[in-house]
């Protein structure tokens, strides 16, 4: 699923999640062999219900029907992100300073694709967002356009 059908669920899923007192945290497109799996990961204060993902599951189900947004058969799943929350939008990269870490690349930064370590630092230079991340002592810059993947580590 391209881009921007996932800019449109996050669009089309902002503002019904808002309006029930939530953030939505994460939006996952997988293609399985008949169908997409949708993947909604929502956080508040408080903690995520069951009942508030089963609201929030009714509401946008009939929303991206009527839509149209996806094209072909499709499971919607809405979710708390758990300890291993997914990091995508640049208020987590802030909110989660000093917490472990796994970062995924599309392209090798220093020889790597994987990253395990502890987030120190989210930062704009020269008009790049870079995620500053400390492993054995030594800090990696990893540009933000180039993560495919990011989330806390098990801290368990």
């Amino acid at each position: 699923m391209d881009d921007d059908v996932k800019e449109k669920i996050r669009q089309l899923a902002e503002p019904v999640i808002v309006s029930e007192g939530m953030d939505l945290i994460h939006v996952e497109c997988i293609k399985m062999h008949t169908r997409w799996i949708i993947r909604l990961f929502l956080d508040k204060e408080s903690g995520v219900t069951l009942d508030d993902c089963a609201n929030i599951s009714n509401q946008l189900g009939d929303l991206f029907d009527i839509r149209e947004v996806i094209n072909g058969a499709y499971t919607l799943e809405v979710s708390s992100p758990g300890f291993d929350r997914p990091l995508s939008r640049d208020q987590d990269f802030v909110k989660y300073k000093n917490f472990k870490v796994n970062i995924k690349t599309s392209v090798k930064i220093e020889g790597s694709k994987n990253f395990h370590g502890i987030l120190l630092d989210y930062i704009e230079e020269a008009g790049q967002k870079l995620v500053l991340i400390e492993i054995a002592g030594k800090i990696h810059r990893i540009p933000k356009q180039d993560i495919t993947k990011a989330n806390l580590a098990d801290v368990g």
